[in-house]
């Protein structure tokens, strides 16, 4: 008995943990939101490029497109024109676009449009880039200048991101006479960025420049200028006025590298313009939408992968454990007496085809009516096989003749009672017919009271929308309610029905 007590703690254990393991990965690491109501940003970037094309030469439009190879998923991308080839290709991570035509002639016009979101897949792609780069060749005064504002960014620092900052923040000191001599009077943040870039380099450490966009809708848009360096193990970004670290959630990487972000030929006077705005979806359904684009299989080995029919098929299967539970709490921690556990719940199942009030009176009457035409039949000392085929043959004629009035009625919820399904009527009313043999009107009687109560509380309960999204979307919380039901079968206290009825007892005593 002790060993047998040990293997059903264990048991238990072992589902508690591994249900709660899998939601908390579903929830924590998938990101897969806990709400159905939740909702998820969704991006719509429409560059528009304008250009004036020379009406002799060939075009060629070439213009950087964001690689969206980490934090952020497509789930459209679209380059429209007018007679123009489309092309895009992968360059040195990044991705260009080119549009090309034979001939175009006066004021162009192309546009190129994404819709993007949060990637949702928690599992981190592996990222590569340099760790060591050559010095870039400096001479003359430019690399004694390098030279002494090295060597207090050397002191101040101790490893590769506080040597960044640190070269960041003296670039950006335009009082020091070396910072002045090679700005040579260029204090742009590009001009900048180089001075970082050469300094960085003498010191053998790989930097490069990244161009970001930053999602905020309904303002206008310039790319902004980042650097970044690789550590061995992940990309390090830092700001080129200030040397603070760590590129804002919300900015885009649209292109790396020294490069502009368009260039033409056959045409002149190039310019893009970027406008952004700002919707919101469904968390679930954006995940679905995500999965499909990308080879995250987000949602692939969850129930979301089955065909919608069989969705919604599983949303009634999933929930009746829950019911399960609420009957066995009933039963055994109450004292509830019902049909057994599975009727009320079958019962509750039933109810979602009529709502809760008209189940409840189509139960009362229906069953109220088989139970006495069943008491009539007794007095015809018949057996019980006969007289109860009579009853269910009855409770068929009765459903038949409820839809047909209430169809003449013109009353839509009574012809749901067709749906209502008829074999847990029937198999109810012989149930209790057994009971009333056996044990007595008054039993039965309790007994169905306490099955219709059982089944509404349990259709109640059942039909949360918050709880059945939440048993769909995470089923492995079924696994802890295996445990908890192992763990009442072990329960031998008293019920709470039990304590009323030795309440005379403990008077006694007294």
């Amino acid at each position: 008995m002790r060993s047998l007590t040990l293997h059903l703690k264990i048991l238990i254990t072992i589902l508690v943990v591994l249900g709660i393991s899998v939601t908390a990965y579903q929830i924590f690491v998938l990101g897969i939101p806990v709400t159905e109501d939740a909702t998820d940003d969704l991006w719509n970037i429409d560059a528009k490029v304008e250009f004036v094309a020379n009406p002799k030469d060939p075009v060629k439009i070439q213009m950087f497109v964001p690689p969206l190879s980490r934090d952020f998923v497509s789930l459209n991308e679209s380059f429209i024109s007018n007679n123009y080839g489309v092309s895009v290709n992968r360059i040195d991570g990044n991705r260009k676009v080119t549009w090309s035509a034979r001939r175009a002639k006066g004021n162009q016009t192309l546009y190129y449009r994404l819709v993007l979101t949060k990637r949702y897949s928690g599992e981190k792609v592996k990222v590569k880039g340099p760790t060591f780069r050559d010095s870039i060749a400096v001479e003359g005064p430019e690399k004694i200048a390098a030279e002494a504002l090295l060597a207090p960014i050397r002191q101040h620092s101790a490893d590769v991101e506080t040597f960044i900052t640190e070269a960041i923040k003296r670039t950006n000191n335009l009082n020091d006479d070396n910072v002045k001599l090679l700005l040579a009077g260029d204090p742009s943040t590009p001009h900048k960025a180089k001075i970082v870039e050469l300094l960085l380099s003498i010191a053998h450490v790989p930097v490069e420049k990244v161009h970001t966009i930053r999602l905020v809708a309904d303002q206008p848009q310039t790319p902004e200028l980042w650097l970044r360096s690789f550590n061995g193990n992940d990309w390090l970004y830092f700001n080129p006025e200030t040397g603070e670290q760590g590129l804002p959630a919300d900015r885009l990487l649209w292109w790396t590298g020294d490069e502009n972000l368009i260039t033409v030929d056959g045409g002149k006077k190039a310019m893009v313009t970027f406008s952004l705005n700002n919707s919101e979806m469904n968390a679930i359904r954006l995940a679905k939408l995500t999965d499909e684009n990308t080879d995250a299989n987000f949602l692939e080995y969850s129930l979301y992968g089955l065909p919608l029919q069989t969705q919604q098929t599983f949303m009634i299967m999933v929930m009746i454990p829950i019911g399960v539970l609420v009957i066995l709490i009933l039963r055994n921690l109450i004292g509830l007496q019902t049909l057994g556990t599975f009727t009320p719940v079958l019962i509750a199942l039933a109810f979602r085809e009529t709502q809760l009030g008209f189940g409840i009176v189509l139960f009362t009457i229906i069953t109220a009516l088989g139970l006495s035409l069943r008491s009539y039949l007794e007095h015809l000392k018949l057996q019980m096989l006969p007289r109860l085929s009579v009853v269910l043959t009855f409770v068929v004629v009765l459903i038949a003749a409820i839809s047909l009035f209430s169809h003449k009625l013109g009353l839509e919820r009574g012809l749901s009672v067709a749906l209502f399904p008829m074999v847990i009527l029937t198999m109810t009313i012989e149930r209790l017919s057994i009971t009333w043999e056996e044990r007595g009107a008054n039993h039965a009687l309790k007994v169905a009271i306490g099955t219709l109560f059982a089944a509404s509380l349990a259709h109640l309960i059942m039909s949360v929308p918050e709880l059945v999204y939440f048993v769909f979307t995470f089923p492995a919380i079924l696994l802890i309610l295996v445990g908890f039901m192992l763990a009442m079968g072990r329960y031998r206290g008293y019920r709470l029905t039990e304590l009323v009825r030795f309440k005379a007892f403990l008077k006694a005593d007294k």
